[in-house]
Order: C-alpha cells, then structure tokens, then sequence
C-alpha cells in the first residue's frame, strides 16, 4: 500500500503521473466509445512494457492519433503510419501501430452492430462492475473469464493485440472490474 498522511492506496502508482492516474481514473467506469477506443489502444501498445512508459506518452499519443477519434484513426493510410513510426513520442512498434488502425475500423464495426462499443464491452460484465475483494497486490489475477471471452469475441471480430491479459487491464482501466486492494481509499469510493 502507498500512504499518504490522508489516504491508503494500492501499492502500484510509483510516482506521480501515476498517483493521479491511480486516484482520479484507474477503475472508473467509462461508458464513453472515444475514451473506451483511447483504452484499447493504449493497453495494446503498452503490452511487454510499463503503463508508466504509457503514461508519460499518453498526451503525445492524443495528438497524433487525433484525440483518439475510432473514424478518423480508421482512415490513416500508409504514409500516417510511417510518420508515426518516427515519432519519438509514442510506442514506435509497427504491429502495434497497424493494429490501431485495424482496431479502429473493427470499433467501429462493433458500434454499428451494438449501437456503441460500451453496450457491447460492458455485456461481458452484465452491465455493471465486477467488485474485486483483493487484500493484496497478489490476489489481483492477470486474466477471468470475462477478459478470456471479451479477447476471444474481440479476436473473432478482427481485433489485434487483444489478447486476454491486456483485455483485463482494460477492464480494471475502464472500471469494468475494480481491483482496487480493499484498504484502498478508492475500492470504497468505486464500490459505492
């Protein structure tokens, strides 16, 4: 657990960005489709890195994936792709690149079919927060078989880096599951 004189917090936000990022967002339900597809970008480049390296990009990565717009990311051809891949400012990873143009287009595949990318996610949690009741860092797994069936039907679909432990990090992210340890001052606030 990280302390502060006020407050208890899951041990993993080591520096600030990730302080804020841990009590303001992480967990948080998001049911808005821009935010979700910022999401599942996100967790797709940070796969086999750190989220803090992710943090530290995420403004830049606003930017040039234009503010995270599915439609307009569905678009890039391929000299967008190669000026991303020389920008020092995101994950320069071709796959992982190419899979956010081939995700936005799968997104909005999903929101013509669902209505919105959120009605379609959120069906894998019935709706609401999944409410972890983890003690310890240790308790908290890497995949459910909610993530397991989100990554299978994601995949079915077209979608890349997708894979069932980076589809629970999007959970937990996107408040979908709230794994906050339960001595954390957000668990109570989140299991409200």
């Amino acid at each position: 657990m990280s302390r502060s004189p006020d407050k208890q917090r899951c041990s993993w936000p080591s520096n600030p960005l990730a302080v804020e990022y841990h009590d303001r967002e992480w967990g948080v339900p998001v049911r808005d489709d821009r935010v979700l597809f910022e999401f599942l970008i996100l967790e797709g480049a940070q796969a086999g890195l750190s989220w803090d390296t992710v943090l530290r990009k995420r403004e830049h990565y606003r930017k040039v994936f234009d503010g995270f717009d599915p439609a307009r990311v569905a678009r890039y051809d391929a000299k967008k792709k190669a000026a991303l891949m020389l920008d020092a400012g995101i994950i320069r990873n071709r796959a992982k690149i190419e899979a956010a143009v081939v995700n936005a287009r799968a997104f909005l595949a999903v929101q013509q079919e669902f209505g919105s990318f959120a009605e379609y996610a959120w069906g894998f949690v019935g709706g609401k927060p999944v409410q972890g009741k983890r003690k310890a860092p240790g308790e908290v797994p890497a995949r459910t078989e909610a993530s397991d069936a989100l990554s299978k039907d994601l995949k079915k679909r077209g979608f890349k880096f997708v894979g069932s432990t980076i589809m629970y990090a999007f959970m937990q992210a996107t408040g979908m599951a709230n794994d906050h340890i339960t001595r954390c001052f957000r668990h109570r606030e989140l299991n409200k």
